[in-house]
């Protein structure tokens, strides 16, 4: 709730800006309660969620998070970013509104002893009390505290290194490279409007990240990682050929772009090679939008345990906001380095190497109580 302020404080600087300074400012304020409620809205959705449907609330926050992009681009049609503005003034009043109705967390207020208060906001979630395995006497002797000390329990340190190593995954898949110069590829394509392709590709991510909401909870978080990170796999590896194809000779510019590389003369009688990038950028955000879009963000807030939720789920947030800042700035350093090919035949192998991580690191945690997740990594 109090993240209204710095969204509609930041949103608000940057409709009236006069300046540059103004805008760095909105900006400023608008991540800063963006890279907040990132890290606090899937805690709060996996502590008032029983197992059988915490996936698909778990998922609906990247569902939300894709179908805002849409509408700022379907907006963008016709609006300039002054308007846009505005516009994002509306949903940070509809969450305070909206939220003065929703309870604390079950969970939260066992921890601080809050026996009644608690039982109300079981009552108010799930119509009984002592619902779903959450007991005041698993919390009641609970340290809120962190101390390095806890990192020798398996129950701490294992998670950690999972959510940390799937937050950095997520982003070294390429996401960001591939939706930053999504309008170059469309435009080589010869679509006669980039925005508007702009707008199917959030098309595309809004439907199929519901449709892994839906069957979240029945396909498991395991199998869907597999296949996502399996066919992003295979549209990096597509669109590596796509480059190798198109570009016998690389550029050796020191500050390359795509739309150096995307050029008609170099493409000559190969026209329906930008196809190729279209459908390879397409089969790409699908694979993400099914597996490694959503599910690290819940299964960060389902494998902490409760006394170092808070810390261990900040530090995900931060190397994911980190590694999707190095990724998108060395990009073109990539191309230039590795050409351009090298560069999504390495996001591939990335994808590859997700594969890997998950069939070895990551729990099934479908059907599970937060509790039993927590038993799992100590053991029981």
């Amino acid at each position: 709730m109090l993240c209204t302020v710095p969204f509609v404080g930041g949103f608000n600087l940057i409709t009236g800006a006069q300046n540059i300074w103004m805008l760095y400012g909105g900006r400023l304020l608008t991540g800063l309660a963006a890279g907040v409620t990132s890290l606090v809205v899937p805690v709060y959705i996996a502590e008032i969620s029983y197992p059988e449907i915490r996936g698909l609330l778990g998922s609906c926050v990247q569902l939300m998070v894709v179908i805002g992009i849409l509408g700022a681009y379907v907006a963008g049609l016709g609006l300039d970013w002054c308007w846009l503005s505005v516009l994002g003034c509306i949903s940070p009043f509809f969450m305070l509104l909206l939220m003065c109705f929703m309870p604390e967390t079950p969970r939260f207020l066992l921890i601080k002893h809050k026996k009644q208060e608690a039982g109300a906001a079981m009552r108010f979630l799930w119509g009984i009390e002592q619902e779903q395995g959450v007991e005041e006497k698993e919390y009641s002797d609970v340290d809120q505290g962190f101390h390095l000390a806890r990192l020798k329990n398996p129950a701490v340190y294992k998670p950690f290194l999972i959510g940390l190593s799937l937050m950095a995954f997520q982003q070294f898949s390429g996401i960001n490279a591939m939706m930053f110069y999504a309008d170059t590829i469309f435009e080589q394509a010869n679509f006669k409007d980039s925005n508007l392709a702009s707008v199917i590709v959030g098309i595309l991510q809004v439907v199929f990240t519901a449709i892994a909401a839906l069957v979240m909870d029945r396909a498991g978080r395991k199998i869907l990682l597999v296949l996502s990170g399996t066919i992003m796999a295979m549209s990096c590896v597509l669109f590596g050929v796509y480059f190798k194809i198109s570009l016998p000779s690389p550029n050796n510019s020191s500050n390359p772009d795509l739309r150096t590389y995307l050029n008609t003369e170099s493409m000559g009688a190969n026209s329906g090679l930008p196809w190729l990038a279209v459908f390879s950028m397409g089969f790409f955000l699908i694979g993400f939008s099914i597996g490694w879009g959503p599910i690290p963000w819940l299964l960060m807030s389902e494998i902490f345990p409760l006394q170092v939720k808070g810390l261990a789920s900040g530090a995900c947030v931060l190397t994911s906001w980190i590694m999707a800042f190095l990724v998108t700035k060395e990009f073109s350093s990539l191309m230039g380095f590795l050409t351009p090919y090298g560069t999504f035949w390495l996001f591939s192998s990335f994808c590859v190497l997700n594969i890997i991580f998950t069939l070895l690191f990551v729990p099934e945690t479908k059907g599970k109580t937060l509790e039993q997740i927590e038993a799992h990594f100590q053991g029981r």
